[in-house]
């Protein structure tokens, strides 16, 4: 009897089989065509069921022959319930659109409010863009692997990022422009730097999950501020939903390096954030009690787990016309990196610098980065709104450098061990914030014709290193054995005061006016705004020298604590040239139009700006140019043309005339010694001028999918680089300063491709650049009687900054059903030019680097979910070297210093770092 059922059963799977088909297709939103990633489609009278991909697509397998109601449902959206008659076999291709349920808030700017963090979104602002842009969307960045903005903004085509001294991005390349070719706004607003030299903005400094979206301009337009060579990154802040939104998320997780070795940690609360001299006055002779002993008190220690965390809460009230969001964001974490640094010297006899010493470094950082962003909106009527915008972003870094120097000196011999050793400990507490507020008005007038924007914006910006301590001792090492003494020259002990604060009042308007032109509506544009900028700098350093300089550490003293100082210029070392006040005042307007019909879009225009920037020094000390400032006005015209092939493929062209202004630090003539040179101020600096071209072609099949493939050219007049220049009154010297150097060029290609199949996607780019700029540099030649002189030479290079090749890819998988989020991501580098040095063939580069991360979310359907992200999974370490060796080098037995014939200067390795966590949505 079980045979004969067993057949039965054999046969009736076979008929079913026999009848089962595949039923396929995708799901739309009707509005605005975008596929919809997560939609339930099921069939009914049936078991089967499924969610739409990533690409809005869905697959029935096995389905029978027959006619039934296929349902399609999604949140806040109207069920679609669709007869489908399965009869013609397999691969039935369906398109299906749904609507939204209710009705969405009026806007009356034009943006992409609705879902505005979606992958969809982003795809459909790039190409509706009249700027040549790309977006990394809210989702994109939550599920990423990327903590800050610098981060994120590093997998974005064309951009490479700056690290900072835990392995971090922290400073943003555009197009092989250097950082101070760019600026950074916040909701199109421009923000102020915390830098202490620079006006470019530590990205570092913004956690990500305050973001909606994150935009990065390629090419700019006459409503633009036109200091920009390289582009702008524009961080779009989160806005106030139509809903109840509750957004939640804490982890924790740590970092590889502190299983490896210890962390280094000193008592900074008792670092008081003015010097001897603010507090008591300037003629207050200081003492060794006027100085925190908590900067000289180190401990050794695992340390705690790495927290981070954030908060959104939004909702809308009174039937929709108050919108209310509030955001903030937590991070404290402990990084770091181990260091190895050879200091060179270039000789007559060689081409190539030959290392005089070796530094072993050891980082301990730890980091806290606070976050807080709030908008309140309300709408007045269809054609008025108000919005009240304010952010406030803090990242305060405890770093202790711990160093241990090995001095090659003539007699030095590494078989003998016989070594001149020196000991430093730095200690250094680092505190920055910006905080930027915006009250804005959007006004429609006339029957809509006239449209107004208008801003009031206060922005500040500061940066603050108060206590900067650093102890200095030296030894010899005997029989391998350590005998530290404190130094009986130089200057054993310094306690530093550094501070700068930017503030920025401004005021923006825009008015639009559209009238028909030949039967087109063209919208004419004009505008300006008006930013008062003021700078004041404070610089102050003491020096203490050891009342017993013989001492012996383990011997006469155990801690660094123990030991009585006697400072050696009570009154302070204020009366320096970074002492100083500067101002910058901008007056900009623009005039533009724009117009669009079924073949073209064309937006034209120029823009004027004028700028009086200026610096005054408070304590000039004999300084020759104690004042000064600059006075210019430029115009810039642009034109951008977006030729339509068909309605999801696009040629955009663009040209852009941009400038880039000199920093204040960088024209107040000021000599500062750092630790490997010193640095001075050109008050003569002159603005770059940049001519900018653009061709892109962009390809949208649909709203999740995209080929761009373009190239850009730029004529730089007057570039600004950094160089190594003979001082005029003491030959002897050499100081690292800024310069124009006559005309430089930067041209490139770039592919970005984003594309997804149903639960998997690959999101891919690629840059070429290539720049070229001449600059003097020294060199020594022999004449005929045998005598060695220094002459200096032009030579040819790239641009600081800039890598050759630049690429990206992230492959994904998402299954909505099962909830789950995979990322995993690779970038590299190419190498670049990290410092120019004075000598010829002597530039420093930093070696070319894969970086590797991933991330993964499991979602529940009780809105929890958790969530793990992993950073440098390689391990990849920042190397700078010389393209060249030194014979002499070989006699140091170092196998690390020559490889491939270049000569290491710098290393540095900073470990994996871990993270998991939960997040909860409502």
């Amino acid at each position: 009897m079980n045979k004969y059922l067993q057949t039965l059963l054999f046969l009736l799977l076979c008929v079913t089989a026999a009848n089962a088909t595949k039923l396929k297709g995708h799901v739309y939103d009707r509005k605005t065509g975008e596929p919809m990633v997560g939609a339930t489609v099921s069939l009914d009278k049936t078991s089967k069921a499924t969610t739409t991909g990533l690409d809005g697509s869905f697959e029935l397998k096995e389905v029978p022959k027959g006619i039934f109601n296929l349902r399609i449902s999604y949140v806040m959206y109207q069920t679609v319930i669709q007869e489908v008659d399965i009869e013609k076999g397999d691969n039935l291709q369906l398109k299906i659109y749904l609507e939204e349920a209710g009705k969405a808030l009026q806007e009356v700017t034009i943006s992409a409010k609705k879902n505005a963090a979606s992958e969809n979104t982003a795809r459909r602002l790039e190409q509706q863009s009249t700027q040549v842009m790309n977006v990394v969307s809210g989702k994109a960045i939550e599920i990423s692997p990327d903590l800050t903005v610098a981060n994120v903004i590093a997998r974005v085509s064309g951009v490479s990022v700056e690290r900072n001294s835990n392995g971090d991005g922290q400073y943003a390349i555009l197009r092989g422009m250097d950082k101070r070719y760019n600026y950074t706004l916040v909701n199109g607003v421009k923000i102020p730097s915390p830098d202490n030299k620079y006006r470019y903005v530590p990205l570092d400094i913004f956690p990500s999950d305050l973001l909606d979206r994150l935009e990065v301009y390629k090419t700019l337009t006459p409503n633009m501020e036109g200091d920009a060579v390289g582009g702008a990154v524009n961080m779009v802040m989160k806005d106030a939903p139509d809903r109840l939104t509750v957004n939640a998320n804490i982890a924790g997780g740590y970092s590889q390096l502190f299983f490896d070795r210890k962390f280094m940690s000193y008592d900074y609360s008792g670092i008081n954030y003015k010097s001897p001299s603010e507090i008591n006055g300037k003629s207050y002779q200081a003492t060794q009690n006027d100085f925190s002993k908590g900067t000289l008190s180190y401990a050794l220690k695992h340390p705690a787990p790495n927290v981070v965390g954030s908060l959104t809460l939004g909702q809308r009230f009174f039937d929709n016309k108050l919108g209310v969001l509030v955001a903030g964001s937590y991070q404290n974490t402990y990084r770091g990196s181990n260091s190895v640094f050879y200091s060179s010297k270039v000789v007559p006899t060689a081409e190539y610098a030959a290392v005089t010493s070796k530094s072993d470094r050891e980082y301990s950082e730890q980091q806290k980065r606070y976050g807080l962003f709030s908008k309140v909106d309300y709408v007045i009527d269809n054609r008025n709104k108000l919005s009240l915008f304010n952010t406030y972003v803090n990242l305060t870094n405890i770093q202790v450098r711990d160093e241990v120097s090995t001095n090659f000196s003539t007699d030095y011999d590494p078989d003998k061990g016989n070594a001149q050793l020196g000991y430093s400990t730095r200690s250094r507490l680092t505190k920055q914030q910006i905080y930027n507020g915006m009250l804005r008005g959007d006004h429609k007038l006339f029957d809509d014709k006239l449209k107004v924007q208008w801003s009031a914006v206060y922005s500040s910006a500061e940066n603050e290193v108060p206590g900067n301590t650093t102890i200095s001792l030296n030894g010899v090492r005997e029989n391998f054995v350590d005998r530290r003494t404190l130094l009986t020259n130089g200057t054993p002990l310094t306690h530093r005061w550094e501070r700068n604060t930017d503030e920025d009042k401004a005021g923006y308007l825009d008015l639009t006016y559209t009238a028909p032109v030949a039967g087109v509506n063209v919208d004419f544009s004009a505008g300006g705004l008006y930013r008062d900028k003021e700078r004041s700098s404070f610089y102050n350093n003491y020096a203490l020298t050891p009342v017993n300089p013989g001492a012996v550490y383990g011997t006469d003293f155990q801690n660094y604590t123990d030991l009585s100082f006697t400072v050696t210029n009570p009154g302070g070392a204020v009366n320096n040239p970074l002492t100083y006040d500067a101002s910058e005042k901008i007056g900009a307007g623009y005039g533009m139009f724009k117009f669009t019909t079924k073949a073209v879009q064309v937006v034209g225009g120029a823009r004027v700006e004028h700028t009086d920037q200026g610096y005054r020094m408070l304590f000039p000390a004999g300084e020759t140019r104690p004042s000064g400032n600059q006075i210019y006005t430029d115009v810039l015209p642009s034109l951008t043309i977006k030729y339509f092939l068909t309605d999801k493929q696009q040629l955009h062209a663009s040209y852009f005339r941009s400038i880039n202004r000199p920093g204040f630090y960088e024209i107040v003539p000021s000599k500062v010694v750092n630790e490997e040179y010193q640095e001075r101020g050109n008050p003569d600096l002159k603005r770059a001028i940049a001519d900018n071209y653009d061709l892109r072609y962009e390809l949208f099949p649909d709203a999740g999918t995209q080929l761009l493939a373009g190239a850009f050219f730029k004529n730089i007049k007057n570039p600004i680089e950094y160089i190594f220049q003979a001082d005029a009154t003491r030959g002897q010297d050499t100081y690292y300063t800024p310069g124009n150097f006559g005309t430089a060029r930067n041209y490139g290609l770039e592919l970005d491709f984003i594309k997804f199949f149903n639960k998997f996607g690959v999101k891919a780019n690629y840059t070429y650049t290539h720049s070229r700029i001449t600059t003097p540099k020294d060199t020594y030649i022999t004449d005929a009687n045998g005598d060695t002189r220094k002459i200096s030479v032009n030579q040819s290079r790239p641009l600081y900054g800039q890598s050759e090749h630049i690429a990206n890819i992230s492959l994904l998988y998402k299954d909505t059903k099962k909830g789950w989020d995979v990322q995993v991501s690779g970038a590299y580098t190419g190498p670049r030019i990290n410092t120019v040095s004075q000598f010829l063939n002597n530039d420093l580069w930093q070696q070319g680097f894969i970086q590797m991360d991933a991330s993964a979310e499991k979602r529940f359907k009780n809105g929890l979910s958790v969530f793990v992200k992993g950073g440098n999974l390689l391990n990849t370490p920042s190397k700078l070297f010389i393209k060249g060796t030194n014979p002499t080098n070989a006699a140091l037995k170092d196998d690390n210093i020559e490889s491939n014939g270049h000569t290491l200067i710098r290393s540095d390795y900073y470990k994996q770092t871990y993270l998991i966590g939960v997040r909860y949505k409502l």
